[in-house]
């Protein structure tokens, strides 16, 4: 170097260093680094580690190839397991990489750029999870997120988180159409949800809408985010929170007794009927099979009795005196066939009482006398 053959090196004789000052005595408060030292011993080095002790060209050539080894190492680049890497030629870009060991041409002819877009981020809306070390996790409302309208003009507390991630084949877009991706996912979740509720009535809301304000919530936001061109995929919307305001929760919640009680009286009702009418019919349809057979009997009864008449009439036309005769033998043998009777023959004397035999009381078995009766 020009200033190794002089006494006092670069900042000239006298031993003075670069602050104007040379080597002071001991005891006199701490001394500066001696830089000209520093620099006497690294040049004794690379002399040592040099053929010939002096640079040269060899030298320089090999200064030149490690610089360029180096540089060109520089261009390998780790992509994390929830990141993607996009590497950017002259910052457009060229290609998209996995998670894992990559390369590129190194800077500044080609740059990554590595989000973590295989992450689900969660967004809370109308409400802060708060971590305290004493009291663990608290949510914190924010009113001014959470208090909505909707279309019959009441207001609800809606408290909701959005889950979303980054497209797979969208990274270039999240990266450079929208600034700050967070802020507007968040801003349409609030907007979209801020429609669907204002296009509903509250009761819906409060009780079992939840499942489709969910869905078109998901919907709009993905459509309106698609729009934007943010590179951002809307995984899920859950309802946490879906209240009325607190100064008149209490009568809503009276609301909501009364029409569970209404449901309950309706419930019981329809089941009380759904017993009672098939048992009507049950006995509907008894009655009027009943009615349909007494009916068939009868007229079956009358056909048999008009068909019976018919044909005594015809025999009666044949020989009238003999069926007139038949007839009265017949009709007293059923009126007098299961009474006591007395046969009085009025040409006969004395007491005219005609005796005969009653073989029907013969043929009547005596009745064994029961155990333990008297004889």
């Amino acid at each position: 170097m020009p200033w190794s053959n002089q006494g006092g090196g670069p900042w000239g004789s006298g031993g003075k260093g670069p602050w104007g000052s040379g080597p002071q005595p001991s005891g006199s408060g701490p001394t500066p680094p001696d830089l000209e030292e520093i620099l006497r011993r690294g040049q004794d080095k690379l002399r040592s580690i040099l053929p010939g002790g002096n640079l040269g060209g060899k030298g320089f050539a090999l200064i030149a190839l490690g610089a360029i080894a180096l540089w060109g190492f520089s261009g390998f680049f780790r992509v994390e397991s929830e990141e993607l890497g996009v590497v950017l030629r002259f910052g457009q870009q060229v290609r998209e990489v996995q998670p894992g060991l990559n390369y590129h041409l190194p800077y500044p002819i080609e740059t990554v750029l590595t989000p973590k877009a295989l992450r689900v981020n969660k967004i809370d809306i109308g409400m802060r999870v708060v971590e305290d070390q004493r009291r663990g996790s608290t949510v914190r409302d924010v009113p001014e997120e959470s208090l909505m309208l909707t279309g019959d003009e009441n207001i609800v507390d809606v408290d909701f988180s959005v889950l979303w991630k980054v497209k797979p084949t969208g990274v270039g877009e999240y990266l450079f159409n929208i600034q700050n991706p967070e802020g507007t996912v968040k801003a349409v979740a609030e907007s979209a949800m801020r429609e669907v509720i204002g296009r509903s009535e509250i009761q819906p809301i409060l009780t079992g809408a939840r499942q489709t304000i969910e869905t078109a919530v998901q919907d709009l936001m993905q459509k309106t985010l698609d729009n934007y061109g943010a590179g951002v995929f809307v995984q899920q919307v859950q309802l946490q929170k879906v209240d009325p305001p607190a100064q008149v929760i209490d009568a809503f919640r009276d609301v909501q007794a009364a029409r569970a009680d209404l449901e309950r009286a309706q419930n019981e009702a329809q089941t009380y009927a759904n017993r009672v009418i098939p048992e009507a019919r049950g006995r509907v349809a008894q009655i009027t099979q009943a009615a349909e057979a007494y009916l068939q009997q009868t007229v079956a009864e009358a056909t048999g009795q008009t068909s019976r008449f018919v044909k005594i009439y015809d025999q009666y036309k044949l020989a009238p005196d003999v069926t007139r005769q038949r007839m009265y033998l017949e009709t007293m043998e059923r009126v007098l066939g299961g009474t006591d009777k007395i046969i009085i023959d009025s040409g006969a004397q004395g007491s005219g009482v005609v005796p005969y035999l009653p073989l029907n009381e013969l043929a009547r078995q005596p009745q064994p006398p029961q155990a333990g009766g008297r004889q």
